[in-house]
Protein backbone atom coordinates (compact mmCIF):
# COMPACT_ATOMS: atom_id res chain seq x y z
CA UNK A 1 0.00 0.00 0.00
CA UNK A 2 1.06 3.26 -0.85
CA UNK A 3 0.12 6.99 0.02
CA UNK A 4 -1.06 8.46 -2.84
CA UNK A 5 -1.68 12.32 -3.06
CA UNK A 6 -3.97 13.76 -6.29
CA UNK A 7 -4.10 17.23 -7.00
CA UNK A 8 -6.97 18.38 -8.70
CA UNK A 9 -10.65 17.30 -8.14
CA UNK A 10 -12.39 18.10 -11.35
CA UNK A 11 -13.51 15.22 -12.93
CA UNK A 12 -10.53 13.43 -14.03
CA UNK A 13 -8.41 13.75 -11.22
CA UNK A 14 -11.83 12.24 -8.91
CA UNK A 15 -11.35 9.69 -11.03
CA UNK A 16 -7.98 8.32 -10.67
CA UNK A 17 -8.85 8.96 -6.94
CA UNK A 18 -11.35 6.72 -6.99
CA UNK A 19 -9.27 3.91 -9.14
CA UNK A 20 -6.63 4.85 -6.55
CA UNK A 21 -8.27 3.65 -4.12
CA UNK A 22 -9.50 0.51 -5.69
CA UNK A 23 -6.05 -0.70 -6.37
CA UNK A 24 -5.29 -0.40 -2.08
CA UNK A 25 -3.72 2.99 -2.09
CA UNK A 26 -4.40 5.73 0.88
CA UNK A 27 -5.50 8.06 -1.18
CA UNK A 28 -5.52 11.89 -0.61
CA UNK A 29 -7.47 14.36 -2.96
CA UNK A 30 -6.94 17.84 -2.96
CA UNK A 31 -9.94 20.20 -3.60
CA UNK A 32 -10.27 23.46 -4.16
CA UNK A 33 -13.25 23.29 -2.59
CA UNK A 34 -14.24 20.75 -0.05
CA UNK A 35 -17.29 18.25 0.50
CA UNK A 36 -18.48 15.63 2.86
CA UNK A 37 -16.84 11.99 2.38
CA UNK A 38 -19.99 9.73 0.93
CA UNK A 39 -21.44 12.83 -1.04
CA UNK A 40 -20.63 12.70 -5.11
CA UNK A 41 -18.09 15.22 -6.29
CA UNK A 42 -20.09 17.95 -9.30
CA UNK A 43 -17.50 17.82 -11.38
CA UNK A 44 -18.14 13.59 -11.66
CA UNK A 45 -21.89 13.26 -10.27
CA UNK A 46 -23.32 9.83 -10.04
CA UNK A 47 -20.17 8.97 -8.03
CA UNK A 48 -19.92 9.21 -3.94
CA UNK A 49 -15.88 9.21 -2.90
CA UNK A 50 -15.84 6.95 -0.10
CA UNK A 51 -14.59 7.33 3.33
CA UNK A 52 -11.56 6.09 2.81
CA UNK A 53 -10.20 8.98 0.51
CA UNK A 54 -9.06 12.12 2.44
CA UNK A 55 -10.32 15.03 0.63
CA UNK A 56 -8.22 18.73 1.83
CA UNK A 57 -7.71 21.63 0.49
CA UNK A 58 -4.33 22.04 1.82
CA UNK A 59 -1.45 20.85 -1.17
CA UNK A 60 0.35 18.14 0.01
CA UNK A 61 4.04 17.75 0.39
CA UNK A 62 4.41 14.31 1.12
CA UNK A 63 3.72 11.33 -0.41
CA UNK A 64 4.75 7.92 -2.22
CA UNK A 65 3.67 9.43 -5.11
CA UNK A 66 1.68 12.30 -6.47
CA UNK A 67 -0.73 12.68 -9.45
CA UNK A 68 -1.21 15.99 -10.63
CA UNK A 69 -4.56 16.60 -12.58
CA UNK A 70 -5.10 20.04 -13.05
CA UNK A 71 -6.96 22.03 -15.64
CA UNK A 72 -3.38 22.57 -18.14
CA UNK A 73 -3.77 26.16 -17.67
CA UNK A 74 -3.60 25.70 -14.27
CA UNK A 75 -0.61 24.03 -14.21
CA UNK A 76 1.95 26.39 -13.91
CA UNK A 77 0.73 28.18 -10.89
CA UNK A 78 0.31 25.11 -9.01
CA UNK A 79 3.62 23.72 -9.72
CA UNK A 80 4.69 26.93 -8.08
CA UNK A 81 2.95 26.50 -5.11
CA UNK A 82 3.97 22.77 -4.72
CA UNK A 83 6.89 21.68 -2.12
CA UNK A 84 7.56 18.10 -2.73
CA UNK A 85 10.17 15.66 -3.40
CA UNK A 86 7.80 12.86 -4.66
CA UNK A 87 7.92 11.32 -8.14
CA UNK A 88 4.85 13.81 -10.00
CA UNK A 89 2.55 12.35 -12.39
CA UNK A 90 1.44 15.04 -14.59
CA UNK A 91 -2.55 14.00 -15.64
CA UNK A 92 -3.30 16.96 -17.84
CA UNK A 93 -3.16 17.58 -21.63
CA UNK A 94 -2.30 20.72 -23.89
CA UNK A 95 0.56 23.63 -24.05
CA UNK A 96 0.74 26.17 -21.49
CA UNK A 97 -0.84 28.86 -23.13
CA UNK A 98 1.55 32.16 -21.99
CA UNK A 99 5.08 30.21 -22.66
CA UNK A 100 3.41 27.73 -25.28
CA UNK A 101 5.67 24.75 -23.02
CA UNK A 102 3.95 20.58 -23.01
CA UNK A 103 2.98 19.55 -19.26
CA UNK A 104 6.60 18.36 -18.77
CA UNK A 105 8.47 21.31 -19.84
CA UNK A 106 6.15 23.31 -17.38
CA UNK A 107 7.48 20.91 -14.73
CA UNK A 108 11.10 21.32 -16.05
CA UNK A 109 10.71 25.19 -15.57
CA UNK A 110 9.94 24.27 -11.98
CA UNK A 111 12.52 22.42 -10.72
CA UNK A 112 10.38 19.06 -11.33
CA UNK A 113 10.97 16.07 -13.02
CA UNK A 114 8.05 13.95 -14.10
CA UNK A 115 6.60 11.77 -15.92
CA UNK A 116 2.97 12.68 -17.74
CA UNK A 117 -0.20 9.61 -18.06
CA UNK A 118 -1.96 10.53 -21.52
CA UNK A 119 -4.44 7.95 -23.34
CA UNK A 120 -7.67 7.43 -24.23
CA UNK A 121 -9.43 7.96 -21.13
CA UNK A 122 -13.19 9.29 -20.30
CA UNK A 123 -13.07 9.98 -16.45
CA UNK A 124 -16.66 8.51 -15.90
CA UNK A 125 -15.15 5.03 -17.35
CA UNK A 126 -12.60 5.31 -15.41
CA UNK A 127 -14.32 5.86 -12.50
CA UNK A 128 -16.99 2.96 -12.78
CA UNK A 129 -13.97 0.43 -13.27
CA UNK A 130 -14.49 -0.22 -16.61
CA UNK A 131 -11.58 -1.82 -19.36
CA UNK A 132 -9.35 1.12 -20.37
CA UNK A 133 -5.48 1.48 -21.31
CA UNK A 134 -2.99 4.37 -21.12
CA UNK A 135 0.62 5.56 -21.73
CA UNK A 136 2.73 6.93 -19.01
CA UNK A 137 5.60 8.68 -20.54
CA UNK A 138 8.79 9.54 -19.41
CA UNK A 139 12.43 9.45 -20.52
CA UNK A 140 13.45 7.81 -16.95
CA UNK A 141 12.91 4.27 -17.20
CA UNK A 142 12.46 4.29 -13.31
CA UNK A 143 9.93 6.59 -12.92
CA UNK A 144 7.59 5.01 -15.99
CA UNK A 145 8.12 1.53 -13.85
CA UNK A 146 7.17 3.33 -10.79
CA UNK A 147 3.90 5.04 -12.19
CA UNK A 148 2.81 1.94 -14.61
CA UNK A 149 3.32 -0.47 -11.08
CA UNK A 150 1.58 1.97 -9.24
CA UNK A 151 -1.37 2.64 -11.25
CA UNK A 152 -1.99 -0.62 -12.84
CA UNK A 153 -5.04 -2.95 -12.21
CA UNK A 154 -7.00 -5.73 -13.87
CA UNK A 155 -9.15 -3.43 -15.71
CA UNK A 156 -6.38 -0.58 -16.47
CA UNK A 157 -3.63 -1.25 -18.48
CA UNK A 158 -0.48 0.82 -18.41
CA UNK A 159 2.05 0.89 -21.21
CA UNK A 160 5.45 2.65 -20.84
CA UNK A 161 6.99 4.87 -23.11
CA UNK A 162 10.01 6.95 -23.80
CA UNK A 163 9.12 9.78 -25.68
CA UNK A 164 7.18 12.22 -23.54
CA UNK A 165 7.32 14.49 -26.56
CA UNK A 166 5.29 12.65 -28.93
CA UNK A 167 3.21 11.18 -26.53
CA UNK A 168 2.07 14.66 -24.75
CA UNK A 169 1.72 16.51 -28.91
CA UNK A 170 -0.78 13.16 -29.74
CA UNK A 171 -2.64 14.42 -26.34
CA UNK A 172 -2.54 17.71 -27.22
CA UNK A 173 -3.04 18.26 -30.49
CA UNK A 174 -6.25 15.61 -30.56
CA UNK A 175 -8.64 17.58 -29.34
CA UNK A 176 -8.14 20.25 -31.84
CA UNK A 177 -8.64 17.82 -34.40
CA UNK A 178 -11.75 16.77 -32.23
CA UNK A 179 -13.04 20.48 -32.25
CA UNK A 180 -12.69 20.08 -36.49
CA UNK A 181 -14.56 17.01 -35.77
CA UNK A 182 -17.29 18.51 -34.10
CA UNK A 183 -17.40 21.45 -36.66
CA UNK A 184 -17.73 18.84 -39.54
CA UNK A 185 -20.45 17.10 -37.74
CA UNK A 186 -22.49 19.95 -36.77
CA UNK A 187 -22.48 21.11 -40.05
CA UNK A 188 -24.07 18.27 -41.45
CA UNK A 189 -21.13 16.88 -43.37
CA UNK A 190 -21.47 13.33 -42.44
CA UNK A 191 -19.58 10.41 -41.50
CA UNK A 192 -17.63 9.88 -44.53
CA UNK A 193 -15.89 13.42 -43.58
CA UNK A 194 -15.51 12.93 -40.13
CA UNK A 195 -13.66 9.28 -41.10
CA UNK A 196 -11.13 11.52 -43.67
CA UNK A 197 -10.91 14.05 -41.05
CA UNK A 198 -9.58 11.63 -38.40
CA UNK A 199 -7.29 10.09 -40.86
CA UNK A 200 -5.97 13.55 -41.88
CA UNK A 201 -5.50 14.61 -38.46
CA UNK A 202 -3.51 11.65 -37.33
CA UNK A 203 -1.20 12.62 -40.25
CA UNK A 204 -0.92 16.20 -38.92
CA UNK A 205 -0.03 14.66 -35.77
CA UNK A 206 2.73 12.82 -36.46
CA UNK A 207 4.31 15.12 -38.77
CA UNK A 208 3.83 17.55 -35.55
CA UNK A 209 5.43 15.04 -33.27
CA UNK A 210 8.26 14.69 -35.63
CA UNK A 211 9.21 18.05 -36.31
CA UNK A 212 9.21 19.13 -31.94
CA UNK A 213 11.20 16.36 -31.48
CA UNK A 214 8.82 13.03 -31.02
CA UNK A 215 8.19 10.18 -32.85
CA UNK A 216 5.82 8.92 -35.37
CA UNK A 217 5.18 5.29 -33.83
CA UNK A 218 4.15 7.10 -30.82
CA UNK A 219 1.34 9.13 -32.75
CA UNK A 220 0.49 5.50 -33.66
CA UNK A 221 -0.44 4.18 -30.07
CA UNK A 222 -2.79 5.06 -27.79
CA UNK A 223 -1.84 8.43 -27.15
CA UNK A 224 -2.12 9.37 -30.97
CA UNK A 225 -4.49 6.92 -32.23
CA UNK A 226 -6.46 6.04 -30.07
CA UNK A 227 -6.90 9.25 -28.09
CA UNK A 228 -7.87 10.45 -31.77
CA UNK A 229 -10.69 8.66 -32.17
CA UNK A 230 -12.00 8.46 -28.72
CA UNK A 231 -12.13 11.79 -28.70
CA UNK A 232 -13.68 12.45 -32.59
CA UNK A 233 -16.41 9.76 -31.75
CA UNK A 234 -17.20 9.60 -28.08
CA UNK A 235 -20.26 11.14 -27.02
CA UNK A 236 -18.70 12.57 -23.64
CA UNK A 237 -15.90 13.92 -25.68
CA UNK A 238 -15.94 17.75 -24.50
CA UNK A 239 -14.01 18.89 -27.72
CA UNK A 240 -16.33 17.47 -29.92
CA UNK A 241 -19.55 18.37 -28.33
CA UNK A 242 -17.97 22.03 -28.59
CA UNK A 243 -17.23 22.22 -32.01
CA UNK A 244 -20.54 20.40 -32.75
CA UNK A 245 -22.52 23.19 -30.76
CA UNK A 246 -20.09 26.12 -32.63
CA UNK A 247 -21.29 24.70 -35.69
CA UNK A 248 -24.74 24.56 -35.04
CA UNK A 249 -24.91 28.23 -34.05
CA UNK A 250 -25.28 28.44 -30.36
CA UNK A 251 -24.95 32.07 -29.57
CA UNK A 252 -23.17 31.53 -26.75
CA UNK A 253 -20.33 29.92 -28.71
CA UNK A 254 -19.94 32.02 -31.54
CA UNK A 255 -16.10 32.24 -33.01
CA UNK A 256 -14.06 34.32 -30.90
CA UNK A 257 -15.89 34.13 -27.71
CA UNK A 258 -15.60 30.67 -26.29
CA UNK A 259 -17.24 29.06 -23.64
CA UNK A 260 -15.92 30.28 -20.25
CA UNK A 261 -18.55 28.28 -17.94
CA UNK A 262 -18.99 24.60 -17.42
CA UNK A 263 -15.92 22.01 -18.42
CA UNK A 264 -12.71 22.87 -19.44
CA UNK A 265 -12.43 22.35 -23.42
CA UNK A 266 -9.07 22.05 -23.21
CA UNK A 267 -8.66 22.59 -27.34
CA UNK A 268 -9.87 25.77 -27.53
CA UNK A 269 -6.43 27.07 -25.65
CA UNK A 270 -4.64 24.29 -27.40
CA UNK A 271 -5.40 25.44 -30.46
CA UNK A 272 -4.07 29.11 -30.09
CA UNK A 273 -0.64 27.49 -28.90
CA UNK A 274 0.02 25.03 -31.61
CA UNK A 275 -0.77 27.90 -34.29
CA UNK A 276 1.69 30.03 -32.41
CA UNK A 277 4.35 26.89 -31.58
CA UNK A 278 4.09 25.35 -34.93
CA UNK A 279 3.08 28.33 -36.84
CA UNK A 280 5.42 26.95 -39.73
CA UNK A 281 4.64 23.12 -39.60
CA UNK A 282 1.97 21.70 -42.17
CA UNK A 283 -1.11 21.63 -39.72
CA UNK A 284 -4.13 22.60 -42.00
CA UNK A 285 -7.10 21.57 -39.77
CA UNK A 286 -5.22 22.55 -36.23
CA UNK A 287 -4.40 26.39 -38.05
CA UNK A 288 -8.09 26.57 -39.65
CA UNK A 289 -9.10 25.75 -36.20
CA UNK A 290 -7.52 28.30 -34.38
CA UNK A 291 -8.56 30.81 -36.55
CA UNK A 292 -11.98 29.98 -36.21
CA UNK A 293 -12.12 30.33 -32.69
CA UNK A 294 -9.77 33.70 -32.84
CA UNK A 295 -12.30 34.87 -35.13
CA UNK A 296 -10.10 35.21 -37.91
CA UNK A 297 -12.34 33.08 -40.30
CA UNK A 298 -15.91 32.49 -40.50
CA UNK A 299 -17.48 29.01 -40.23
CA UNK A 300 -18.14 28.34 -43.67
CA UNK A 301 -14.47 29.46 -44.42
CA UNK A 302 -13.02 27.07 -41.80
CA UNK A 303 -15.23 24.37 -43.07
CA UNK A 304 -13.82 25.04 -46.10
CA UNK A 305 -10.31 25.08 -45.38
CA UNK A 306 -10.86 22.30 -42.98
CA UNK A 307 -11.74 20.18 -45.71
CA UNK A 308 -9.26 21.22 -48.88
CA UNK A 309 -6.15 19.63 -49.45
CA UNK A 310 -4.11 19.54 -52.55
CA UNK A 311 -4.06 16.37 -54.09
CA UNK A 312 -0.74 14.55 -54.29
CA UNK A 313 0.97 14.47 -57.74
CA UNK A 314 2.43 10.45 -56.81
CA UNK A 315 -0.35 7.85 -55.54
CA UNK A 316 0.44 7.23 -52.35
CA UNK A 317 -1.68 3.50 -51.36
CA UNK A 318 -4.53 5.43 -50.16
CA UNK A 319 -2.68 7.24 -47.24
CA UNK A 320 -3.54 10.35 -46.52
CA UNK A 321 -0.86 13.51 -45.79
Amino acid sequence: MSEVAIIGAGAWGTALALHADRAGHRVTLYARNRWQPGTENPRLPSFALPPSIHVTSALPETADAMLVAVPMQHLSETLARLRTAAPLLLCCKGLDATALRLPTEVAQAHGFSAAVLTGPNFASEIAAGLPAASVVAAEDAALRALFCTLLAGPAFRLYGNADPVGAQLGGAAKNVIAIAAGVVMGAGLGENARAALVTRGLAEISRLAMALGGKAETVAGLSGLGDLVLTCTGPGSRNFAYGLALAQGQPSLAPGAPMVEGPVVEGIATAASLHARAANIDLPICHAVADLLAGRLTLHAAVAKILARRVPAVEKQGRIS
